[in-house]
């Protein structure tokens, strides 16, 4: 029997505020690839279209590390913890991929490195440009963290997160200079200055 394939990807690496997202996803025969690509090429609406069809199609699993944990143990670390824990959604979600069964899958990991994973895994630079699963699992991280952060906007709302989704952008800048840290601030990222027009 032929080795299933499960990608995985992050999302939300770069940003001074916010967790950062992973998702792992096993696509099934027939799935259409002509949705799918590096979700950083894709437009939002392109992405919301392919989300049903994974959602709905796919064993998929979505996994965390919140700003604690990336100032704790580091944003490479958490970004594999949250690739771990999304690993644990999918099986928990289909449990037919769990124990003896996950022997029938192999793990792709966008990157150059591979989460702890109870399945073989190996990383691949460029998979999510490549590998369809990874492809997916791409789409869905960036999504699953997009609305994480729209939420996180309804709450502290000064920020602009539904806007900058928490990247070191102007705004986002001027916000911190304005405001201070929000509760969601990642502490060992460094801010830059903020726009000189402030002052």
């Amino acid at each position: 029997m032929r080795a299933l394939i499960c990608g995985f990807d992050e999302a939300g690496r770069g940003p001074l505020a916010g967790p950062v997202s992973a998702a792992a996803v096993i696509l099934p025969p027939g799935f259409p690839l002509e949705l799918l690509d590096d979700s950083k090429k894709l437009t939002e609406k392109e992405r919301e279209e392919a989300l049903p069809e994974i959602t709905g199609r796919a064993a998929w699993g979505i996994g965390w590390a919140e700003a604690s944990e990336i100032d704790e143990i580091n944003i490479l670390k958490a970004s594999l913890l949250a690739m771990t824990r999304a690993w644990e959604a999918l099986v928990s979600a289909f449990p037919r991929y769990a124990a003896g069964a996950s022997s029938e899958v192999r793990g792709i990991a966008d990157g150059l490195y591979c989460p702890r994973l109870p399945i073989p895994c190996r990383a691949l630079v460029k998979a999510d440009a490549r590998v369809p699963e990874v492809m997916a699992a791409s789409i869905l991280a960036k999504t699953a963290r997009d609305r994480m952060m729209l939420r996180y906007s309804w709450f502290y709302p000064e920020y602009g997160y539904e806007k900058h989704k928490g990247y070191p952008t102007k705004s986002h800048l001027t916000a911190i200079a304005r405001w201070g840290l929000s509760p969601i601030q990642r502490l060992t990222f460094t801010v830059k200055s903020p726009p000189p027009e402030l002052f």
